[in-house]
């Protein structure tokens, strides 16, 4: 946190009273001073007098939004420079402080301020991880044709303005989906509100969106203004609050001052959800629309996603993840996997507890999770390439690790010569380093 004002006993007074509530603020007596220390990536906050002699609390305002415009900056102003203040509102101010101000309500915005800082670096994080084609989310890993699609399809709808519906089976990621959209568009740094429509009352449910009859609380869809507003299960919204949620999105600006995300969780063979909802409002929120594939349909990813959880979880136990053999691969492979990711995650996690104590296989516990569920292992829509290649690379996976990286002993064990070895290793997306 930076405090700025060129008066020191004010200085001095804000900066105690910050460090009294748990802050490390860090005072500078001009503009100048504190531009030297602020740049897009500074985790904190910007608490600013108006007046000062040199750049003022205004010009400062206008640097730092060209700079990075998520950057909070409190202002603090005295009374006849209140529409100066609010005008600094209006060009991107987080809020303002009119002297004599209340401790406590400084205190209130500056941990308010840095919440959403947080939050917008977060976001910013996640956007960078996503347009970066060679840093792999661990949630969205994966290059199978219909996750490389999806990466890009986030990207193109993050940056659009209109409504989105996320369609897809249980445990596809939908939320984290919903999440992505909001981080890597405009509205980054903005409010994200998320609410559940099932296992709630149509009066509930429509104090908690559009407002109470008696006017207490804030309503979602003003607290989500500006941001967005995550509609989880919307195939259970009534007609009713279908109606309701269809006037407010009609009664927006062009473009949408707040955005709607719908994500329909359930699934009934007979009724899409096109026949659930009036088809006003489906083509309403379907002019953007992502189907998230499933786990089954999409082939080696199912292997990376496996890998990465069971070595996340294998840190968190304290002991070596397992190695999977050729026949584990194979019925990762061809699992049905109705639990989708969600499913992959708990087995990963069983798979690492039964190594810690060396009993069991992922083998068992794949057949165990499918006859629970009712699935059956089918080799149904994969091809004998699919099987092939998921063996070949697990056993060079394995061997690299048995040998540490040795690429003269792997050579040797699988009889293959150093450019052999070194494309195979190329096209699997595995590194001597890793091994080493």
């Amino acid at each position: 946190m930076v405090v700025i004002d060129d008066e020191q006993d004010m200085r001095a007074s804000i900066s105690q009273w910050l460090a009294l509530s748990g802050f490390q603020p860090e005072t500078y007596g001009s503009a100048e001073e504190a531009l030297a220390v602020l740049g897009p990536e500074f985790p904190g906050i910007v608490v600013t007098d108006i007046r000062m002699p040199g750049m003022d609390g205004m010009a400062l305002l206008k640097r730092l939004s060209a700079m990075d415009a998520s950057l909070p900056v409190i202002l603090i102003t005295g009374h006849g420079d209140v529409p100066m203040a609010v005008e600094a509102m209006r060009l991107g101010a987080y809020d303002f402080l009119e002297k004599p101000f209340d401790p406590e309500r400084m205190t209130d915005l500056a941990r308010a301020a840095l919440k959403a800082r947080g939050l917008a670096l977060e976001s910013r994080q996640l956007r960078h991880e996503l347009a970066d084609g060679t840093t792999i989310m661990r949630r969205l890993v994966g290059n199978s044709p219909e996750m490389v699609r999806l990466r890009e399809d986030i990207l193109d709808y993050g940056q659009a303005d209109g409504h989105v519906l996320i369609d897809g089976e249980t445990g596809t990621g939908k939320t984290l989906v919903a999440h992505a959209l909001h981080a890597v568009g405009p509205r980054a740094g903005k409010r994200f509100v998320s609410v559940s429509c099932l296992g709630s009352d149509d009066e509930r449910l429509a104090a908690r969106l559009f407002g109470s009859a008696d006017g207490t609380g804030l309503p979602l869809v003003e607290e989500a203004r500006g941001g967005t507003l995550c509609l989880e299960g919307i195939e259970a919204l009534s007609p009713a609050l279908q109606g309701r949620l269809l006037a407010f999105i009609n009664d927006q600006p062009t473009p949408p001052t707040t955005r709607v995300i719908a994500i329909c969780n359930e699934h009934q063979p007979e009724k899409t959800l096109e026949d659930r909802l009036r088809p006003d409002l489906y083509f309403r929120l379907a002019a953007m629309k992502l189907t998230l594939p499933p786990l089954r349909a999409r082939g080696e990813d199912i292997l990376a996603l496996f890998k990465a959880y069971a070595e996340d979880y294998a840190e968190e136990y304290g002991c070596p993840a397992p190695d999977l053999s050729a026949q584990d691969a194979a019925y990762l492979l061809q699992a049905p996997w109705p639990g989708n990711i969600r499913q992959l995650i708990a087995i990963a996690e069983q798979a690492v507890l039964q190594n810690r104590r060396g009993a069991g296989s992922v083998v068992s516990l794949v057949m165990a999770g499918n006859e629970a569920s009712g699935g059956a292992i089918t080799t149904e829509g994969k091809p004998l390439k699919e099987y092939v290649e998921a063996f070949e690379r697990t056993l060079i996976d394995n061997t690299m690790r048995r040998h540490k990286g040795s690429i003269v002993a792997v050579m040797e064990e699988l009889c293959l010569p150093r450019r052999t070895l070194n494309e195979k290793m190329a096209k699997y997306g595995l590194s001597r380093a890793d091994y080493v």
